[in-house]
């Protein structure tokens, strides 16, 4: 049940974040958005890597090696997300940064102001 709670909340927010990023004329809401996008997909892989019933990959004495793997959670989804909020963390730090420096030049954060960057 918590699993398909924890889907449903990440694809909600995966697609909030996608109509706020393409729907959004002003770059620091862009930028919000594709966070929000951001979190989403980390909890939706998140909840696929859930398995119930299992514990934690904390392998010891009580625990036989040959019972661990059907009684343990597979980890690698919890450090691909690990993973994937630290490049968020630097991606959305690079995009404040760029919004900052147009903020600095000209004087807003209206994407159509921004013509002259078209093809």
């Amino acid at each position: 049940m918590i699993v398909q709670v924890a889907l449903a909340t990440g694809f909600v927010l995966i697609l909030i974040g996608i109509y706020g990023a393409l729907t959004q004329r002003n770059l620091l809401r862009m930028i919000v958005a594709f966070t929000v996008a951001n979190s989403g997909v980390n909890l939706v892989i998140v909840a696929v890597g859930y398995l119930p019933g299992r514990t934690a990959p904390i392998l010891d004495a009580t625990v036989p090696a040959a019972e661990a793997a059907a009684r343990i959670i597979d980890p690698v989804p919890q450090a691909l997300v690990l993973t994937a909020i630290v490049i968020g963390l630097g991606v959305t730090a690079l995009m404040l940064a760029f919004a900052y420096k147009l903020y600095e030049k000209r004087r807003s954060l209206d994407i159509a102001r921004f013509s002259e960057l078209k093809w």
